[in-house]
């Protein structure tokens, strides 16, 4: 089997399915003949011609709309916006024009579309190249929202996004793209190599949209994470020698829901993960459906840790972000309740 990093892996799966189905074309800013910022497309042009894979003007709102078009019409549009934070000027068009094109037209049209964006930070990016907008996409009927946490899953994931009927944000973590990023930043990272993860057939497979992955089997605390985050939890469980279970959402709209009450269901205990805002982040749509499904099994209250509530600081990229150290101190409360 051929060893990806997550670049790779994104990028095979675009190939597969333009080679698969003549309607999937890929398009956004400098993704043509340079491939992508983080070269996720490099090498598509050439293969598949200006037509199917081209580069667009510096306007997400118009890269956006023009997608939702194609898609109305019978293309497969996977797009990119080229860092997450850029994704604001075309928020209206994702959530107004692409989630309610079914619903609004009683299921006689859909939108087909994939929305494929660099999310979060441990880059040094600042404030405007680190944003973590998942739970702006989650409020929103109409969409899904996948995050990957490796090469397998992320080409798996990509193809069942190009392939489903509606909108799909598709969220890369970047700091992700090259390795299994723990948060010991200090430590050099695991190349995807080397990881069992970065194990990625390459041929044409999908993985389900909606369905969780344990990481990890443990009794006794349930860690609920998503993205990069998902490798700072086996970290810091790790680290702190606690038998927790590490749950990867993969998807966090649709939502595994089964798979994490059964989890939190048997351990009575709960931390949940995400580098995004504190408030009013995912997490906290997480909490309250454990309070609604798990409260007679919960042994302590559930735990946030999560990004502060700032914009994200360039000074202060490892303060801000959550890594196994925080983690870690949230296990331990949780435990001691």
């Amino acid at each position: 089997m051929a060893r990806m990093t997550m670049i790779e892996a994104v990028r095979s799966a675009m190939d597969v399915s333009m080679a698969r189905d003549d309607d999937v074309v890929v398009f956004g800013e400098d993704v043509g003949y340079f491939g992508g910022v983080f070269r996720c497309t490099q090498g598509l042009q050439a293969k598949y011609g200006k037509t199917r894979c081209f580069d667009t003007p510096i306007s997400e709102s118009g890269i956006v709309g023009a997608a939702i078009g194609m898609a109305a019409y019978g293309l497969k549009p996977c797009v990119e916006i080229q860092f997450a934070d850029y994704m604001y000027p075309a928020y209206d068009q994702i959530t107004q024009e692409a989630a309610r094109i079914r619903y609004r037209s009683n299921g006689d049209f859909t939108c087909p579309i994939v929305l494929r964006m660099p999310t979060g930070g441990g880059i040094f990016g600042g404030q405007t190249h680190s944003q973590s907008p998942e739970a702006l996409f989650t409020h929103v009927c109409g969409l899904k929202v996948v995050v990957p946490s490796n090469p397998f899953d992320a080409k798996g994931l990509l193809i069942s996004s190009i392939e489903d009927p509606d909108p799909v944000m598709f969220l890369e973590p970047k700091r992700l793209y090259n390795g299994p990023f723990d948060g010991h930043h200090e430590r050099p990272v695991t190349p995807w190599s080397k990881h069992e993860l970065g194990e990625v057939p390459e041929g044409h497979y999908t993985i389900p949209i909606g369905k969780a992955e344990i990481r990890r089997a443990g009794s006794a605390v349930t860690v609920v994470a998503y993205g990069t985050m998902v490798h700072v939890a086996l970290a810091a469980a790790e680290d702190a020698g606690i038998d927790a279970e590490v749950i990867d959402l993969r998807s966090l709209l649709p939502l595994d829901l089964d798979t994490i009450v059964q989890s939190v269901s048997k351990t009575g205990r709960c931390v949940v993960v995400h580098e995004a805002t504190l408030t009013s982040g995912f997490g906290a749509e997480v909490v309250s459906l454990l309070q609604e499904h798990c409260f007679y099994h919960l042994e302590a209250p559930v735990v946030r840790v999560a990004g502060w509530d700032t914009p994200y600081p360039h000074a202060q990229e490892w303060d801000y972000f959550p890594g196994p150290a925080r983690v870690g101190r949230a296990l331990a409360e949780v435990m001691e309740a």
